[in-house]
């Protein structure tokens, strides 16, 4: 580690006027910042600790029937206070990581970071969410841009997320032991007039939706209706844990689970 200035705004105002600090960084529940700056793989002079601003926590239902989200909101209250307005949802944040990792960790943090096999940015793309950061709101297929990539502009923070709600939902990972990551992790969400299939821990592009998939749910909502349907193990991740074409497998099995758990 090094020294480094802290900052603990307790407004959004007030957070916004930190980031703008030379080399600032935002700091959420620091699951992913902190062993980075133990590596010292980051540097930044200032962090803000977004921890303290209670505009950015809690979990509601707005006037048009979404879930709306703080950014600081851990993923242990997300588990807890979606329950009965986003159960699948729900359900995904009470499988994140571990006790500590939930009782820390936050939905803005994990977002923001957009790890290849983080759980969250599954559930965002594949409800069609809203991000909202301190300036604009982006949608879900605009936000995420790649591996470890998003839209936000330098000194953005993410200060809530709404949640469409769907008829039927559900998450199924293939957890990898050591870190409780996805080896591969699908969400299936069943609305009204389609179905949105959203991967992660798959791809060397990061999370992504399955076209082909949502078009036979579309039509078909059942883990029958994707029989004779795969992924390409082209662009997949190959590593230590599995290779690109294992990876492409999962893919197909946990849609299907997926898909079974919510029917």
């Amino acid at each position: 580690m090094y020294n480094f200035d802290v900052e603990r705004p307790g407004s959004v105002a007030d957070a916004a006027a930190a980031m703008g600090r030379e080399d600032a960084q935002a700091l959420g529940g620091g699951q992913t910042l902190i062993p980075t700056l133990k590596q010292r793989l980051a540097s930044p002079s200032v962090l803000v600790s977004l921890t303290g601003v209670s505009e950015m926590q809690g979990v509601c239902s707005t006037d048009d029937g979404r879930v709306a989200i703080g950014g600081a909101t851990t993923h242990a209250t997300v588990a807890r206070e979606a329950a009965s307005l986003y159960p699948g949802l729900a359900a995904l944040a009470g499988h994140i990581g571990d006790p500590a990792v939930r009782n820390r960790g936050t939905i803005g943090g994990s977002l923001a970071n957009n790890d290849p096999s983080a759980c969250y940015p599954a559930a965002a793309l594949g409800s069609g969410a809203t991000i909202i950061t301190n300036s604009r709101e982006i949608a879900a297929d605009d936000y995420f841009q790649g591996m470890f990539t998003t839209a936000l502009e330098e000194g953005e923070i993410i200060t809530e997320v709404r949640f469409p709600v769907p008829e039927v939902s559900n998450y199924q990972k293939f957890v990898q032991p050591a870190s409780r990551f996805a080896l591969v992790g699908v969400f299936v969400a069943k609305f009204a007039d389609d179905v949105r299939v959203a991967v992660t821990g798959a791809s060397n592009e990061g999370v992504f939706r399955w076209s082909e998939a949502e078009a036979a749910l579309s039509s078909d909502f059942s883990a029958g209706a994707l029989g004779g349907l795969s992924v390409s193990g082209d662009n997949m991740i190959s590593d230590l844990h599995g290779t690109g074409e294992y990876r492409a497998h999962l893919v197909g099995v946990m849609t299907e689970r997926a898909v079974a758990a919510a029917s």
